[in-house]
């Protein structure tokens, strides 16, 4: 199947989850303004994707706080749980095409 057919096939909500779970995973210490950077997505779309999208796949992601403010932190990928990570690395290119975005993770891509 070509990349276009399958980019045809994506489902756009579950692109968004699907990048935003890799994200976490692969940008070093993400918080909110790190992924709203990385998508060009407004702050309240990523945390809607974090605190009610990942979980209805049984994605879990954890905040790490630190320092003394309540948002002083960044997320941690505890499980993909639906999501196969290694699809979505692979389609990843894919996945950007369908949601229109574009990614400057070169040294965050392993």
């Amino acid at each position: 199947m070509s990349p276009t057919s399958v980019a045809s096939l994506l489902n756009p909500t579950i692109c968004r989850r699907m990048l935003i779970a890799y994200l976490i995973e692969h940008i070093p210490r993400p918080n909110n303004p790190t992924l709203e950077e990385a998508t060009g997505w407004p702050r309240r779309t990523v945390q809607d994707i974090i605190a009610k999208g990942l979980p209805g796949h049984g994605t879990v992601v954890e905040f790490i706080q630190e320092g003394v403010r309540h948002n002083d932190g960044y997320y941690l990928l505890r499980d993909w749980g639906s999501f196969d990570k290694n699809w979505v690395k692979t389609n990843l290119p894919i996945i950007c095409q369908v949601l229109g975005v574009k990614l400057d993770l070169s040294d965050a891509m392993s």
